[in-house]
């Protein structure tokens, strides 16, 4: 494990595992059309001692759009009753290797705790080394993921919460908003680069969600969340990651911005680009769900065919 590298492998957790200082969380989440249940999936198989974080539960309950950035309090809350401390260093996995975890790795960021990495090919690659997985899931584990969500709802009720062990540091530089993408779209002074698969940047294939047109924020380029990894999956080396942004165009010597559809895969970028020494580099949290909605003359939408 490194300060400077964002995963850890299988092999390490595995070494580690049960440590008082060592916190693991199963931040499984898929897309409404997979019709999949992270929640169930980790009642049914986890790594053993792992607790849920809900990527849908520990949100901002003041907006629509689909798991924003929870409040500071509200983070700190819901973390509290997961009995995760500063000390701690926190392992993050998913389901698929990469997909949803990477989040959960970059709000704890946002929030000031850097002791965290994502697990390098998540549950797939633990179940591939042979490791044993937890298949019960014991009343006190399930306790703790729930009342974490509660924990949330509380604060944004404006309710007594739980007993905050957690305490939290907001990095502002690695979080940007609708108006901050926006003057950047004029300034220019940071490449904006999309994790979305190119057919629904160039405004060709579908977005996942209903009432959502696909195309792209001006001016931004296009890195596939799939190419930070191989088949295994695992991250890719830093050279060739390296590689992978500049193939598409991105200097990797100037300020870097990413986005997705929702927030959650453009984490993966962020991982990457942390891999290669590139640690400040902020998420556009609303990403192209929030974009696309707004009005086409102050927010300009692009597609290839009329960019």
């Amino acid at each position: 494990m490194a300060q400077d590298d964002p995963v850890v492998s299988a092999q390490w957790l595995h070494q580690h595992l049960g440590a008082p200082d060592v916190k693991v969380l199963d931040a499984s989440w898929y897309m409404p059309v997979e019709n999949r249940d992270p929640w169930e999936e980790y009642q049914v198989a986890h790594i053993p001692g792992a607790l849920f974080f809900d990527i849908d539960g520990i949100v901002d309950r003041t907006t629509d759009l689909p798991h924003m950035l929870p409040s500071e309090e509200a983070f700190a809350a819901a973390v509290s009753a997961l009995h995760i401390k500063n000390q701690d260093k926190v392992i993050v996995y998913d389901g698929k290797g990469f997909f949803s975890a990477p989040r959960v790795w970059w709000m704890f960021r946002v929030f000031g705790h850097n002791k965290v990495w994502v697990l390098d090919g998540g549950l797939p690659q633990w179940r591939a080394s042979g490791f044993d997985l937890g298949s019960a899931s014991p009343d006190d584990a399930v306790l703790k993921s729930k009342t974490a969500t509660k924990a949330v709802e509380r604060v944004y009720n404006g309710e007594q919460t739980n007993t905050i062990t957690f305490k939290t540091e907001f990095q502002p530089h690695l979080f940007w908003t609708l108006e901050k993408v926006s003057h950047n779209v004029a300034a220019k002074n940071y490449q904006q680069v999309d994790a979305r698969s190119k057919g629904r940047f160039d405004g060709v294939a579908p977005e996942p969600r209903e009432g959502v047109r696909s195309g792209h924020i001006p001016g931004s380029k296009c890195v596939p969340f799939p190419e930070m990894f191989d088949g295994a999956p695992r991250l890719l080396s830093a050279d060739e990651l390296r590689q992978k942004f500049q193939q598409a165009g991105i200097s990797l010597d100037h300020p870097i911005v990413v986005s997705c559809g929702s927030g959650v895969t453009a984490c993966i970028l962020a991982l990457g680009l942390y891999r290669i020494g590139k640690h400040d580099v902020p998420v556009y949290d609303g990403s192209w769900t929030e974009w696309e909605a707004q009005s086409d003359s102050d927010y300009p939408k692009a597609t290839t065919t009329a960019s």
